[in-house]
């Protein structure tokens, strides 16, 4: 056990140093992020079974959503996790100020992405896309599409929800980088949160050809 872990004020009195109380972090989130892929894996399959069941209704439903906007969204996503590692990395350095500066930049890209999200939602809504009493589409395929849409809001609203609680640990994050909480020794939060992230990042990743290229 190394002097350094034995003081370390980040050193958590039931572990006995620095690098075990990293292992025990880095395995929890990685029992957490199985527990979202195995509810994100059922909605893929509950996905994959109906589109299998109505093919044309939910392929004249993609047809229905905007892939230029849905293209944009995953360069900007890809580009949030770029500054997410690059903020992993100055955790890994204890250079708190380019820790702040890209999750700042991590923050800025994920807004992005929100508010293209939210302007595709007002379209939907503004084109009578909504599933319920506000859907007013009159195609031959209207209940398969209704269906489609249903995944469609449930799926990319459970994402951007994930987001939202991901901006939220990113703020945490650049609070303790200001207080100097991040060393070199110890940047375990770092490293969490940015798995986090880039597991939101991967589920994007599959929904954007799921819903949005399938029929092209």
């Amino acid at each position: 056990m190394s002097e350094i872990g034995e003081h370390h004020g980040a050193l958590a009195h039931h572990f006995e140093d620095l690098e075990q109380q990293r292992q025990s972090a880095d395995l929890g989130m990685w029992i957490f992020l199985a527990t979202e892929i195995m509810f994100f894996g059922a909605l893929f399959a509950a996905y994959a079974v109906c589109r299998w069941m109505n093919p044309a209704g939910f392929s004249t439903g993609t047809s229905l959503l905007d892939v230029p906007l849905g293209t944009v969204n995953t360069a900007v996503l890809i580009g949030s996790s770029l500054t997410m590692v690059w903020a992993v990395q100055a955790g890994h350095r204890g250079d708190s100020r380019s820790i702040i500066r890209n999750l700042v930049g991590t923050l800025l890209l994920g807004s992005v992405f929100l508010v293209i999200k939210a302007l595709e939602y007002s379209h939907k809504f503004h084109d009578g896309l909504v599933p319920g009493s506000l859907f007013t589409y009159g195609g031959e395929q209207a209940a398969g599409v209704e269906m489609f849409l249903c995944f469609y809001f449930v799926m990319t609203g459970l994402h951007a929800l994930h987001m939202v609680i991901g901006f939220g640990l990113l703020v945490w994050l650049i609070l303790l980088a200001r207080r100097g909480r991040f060393t070199k020794e110890y940047s375990n939060p770092v490293e969490g949160v940015g798995l986090y992230w880039h597991f939101v990042d991967i589920v994007w990743i599959f929904l954007f050809p799921m819903l949005y290229l399938l029929e092209h």
